[in-house]
């Protein structure tokens, strides 16, 4: 192939493989998915992150092979796209929230090849599969922590784009926060950009500047801005908490791990993946999770938030989906 991006090939040597259990061995020889990502940004980048680890982790199983694109231009794209279609991968994976209708007629001329793409749109035919991200869930047990936590009763949070998931997701801290504290207010800055650290920590000061003492990180540089003013943070997607400690107290984490399983499930019994994915970055199916410093949290906070969990997991309760913009 030409495709010139960044692109790099997960290999798993003989010694990894026998490493794993037996039985993981007998079960994944003779059917691995060959998976091909075409990452938009880099892969580290929190929410590429968390799929290039789930990945590798499926890798390493036996599940799958790996290998990757990052830092692919949108105009660069549905070539990539094309390009490992015919080199034979099972499955493209890919986000195609800026080329929604070039991937799909990427995807509509391998009928043969399965697509699995992050979108704000639904599925279309047998091979073009969506998935959404989804730690809305853990993102409002957040926010119920926070609420309990502000001195300034001002909560602030950094986005990417308006888009549906990146909305609902601030939206459900806010719930959160509410549910607890409904006299609290509510900052908000998009970037227009992924991956832009600098600029985070940029929105991420002013609104600590307008009073704002609690962030909601969805972007990675937001936490830089809180540990420099010595204001509490909560992290998106991955744990912050090593990289920030006395600073980010809790994170609402995403593991992409279950929806591969199910699309690799799919395509190895030859089911059409024409369909939404998102369901399984649900908590009830360990799409997402909470993690928090219970030593940064008020003692009686922290029941109440555990009892909301509880309904969450068991289906008892759902984290309203609200995807408007956030003011």
């Amino acid at each position: 192939m030409t495709f010139t991006s960044n692109r790099r090939q997960l290999l798993i040597g003989a010694a990894a493989t026998l490493a794993l259990p037996a039985y993981i061995r007998r079960a994944n020889a003779q059917s691995a998915v060959r998976i091909a990502g075409v990452h938009n940004s880099p892969v580290e980048n929190a929410w590429n992150s968390r799929i290039h680890l789930a990945f590798q982790e499926a890798a390493a199983s036996g599940l799958i092979t790996y290998e990757f694109s990052e830092g692919v231009a949108p105009t660069d794209y549905p070539r990539a796209m094309r390009e490992y279609a015919e080199s034979g991968v099972d499955l493209v994976w890919g986000e195609s929230y800026a080329v929604e209708r070039e991937a799909r007629e990427v995807a509509a001329d391998y009928p043969d090849t399965a697509f699995l793409m992050g979108s704000s749109g639904g599925p279309e035919g047998d091979n073009f599969g969506v998935f959404g991200t989804r730690n809305h869930e853990a993102a409002y047990l957040a926010g119920m922590l926070a609420g309990t936590m502000s001195e300034s009763n001002v909560f602030g949070s950094v986005g990417g784009f308006p888009i549906p998931e990146v909305n609902l997701l601030i939206n459900a801290f806010r719930a959160g926060v509410t549910e607890v504290n409904p006299d609290a207010t509510f900052l908000n800055a998009f970037l227009g950009a992924w991956f832009d650290p600098a600029r985070a920590k940029e929105a991420a000061l002013a609104q600590i500047d307008a009073g704002a003492d609690i962030l909601f990180g969805e972007r990675i540089g937001t936490a830089d801005a809180a540990e420099e003013r010595g204001v509490k943070a909560i992290g998106s997607l991955i744990d912050y908490t090593p990289r920030y400690p006395g600073t980010v107290f809790a994170n609402a984490i995403w593991n992409y791990g279950p929806t591969i399983e199910a699309i690799v499930a799919d395509v190895q019994a030859g089911k059409p993946v024409g369909r939404d994915y998102t369901e399984y970055s649900f908590m009830a199916y360990g799409g997402n999770e909470l993690i928090y410093v219970a030593e940064d949290v008020p003692a009686d906070a922290i029941a109440p938030m555990e009892a909301r969990q509880a309904q969450i997991k068991s289906g008892e309760w759902d984290v309203p989906i609200n995807n408007d913009e956030p003011a």
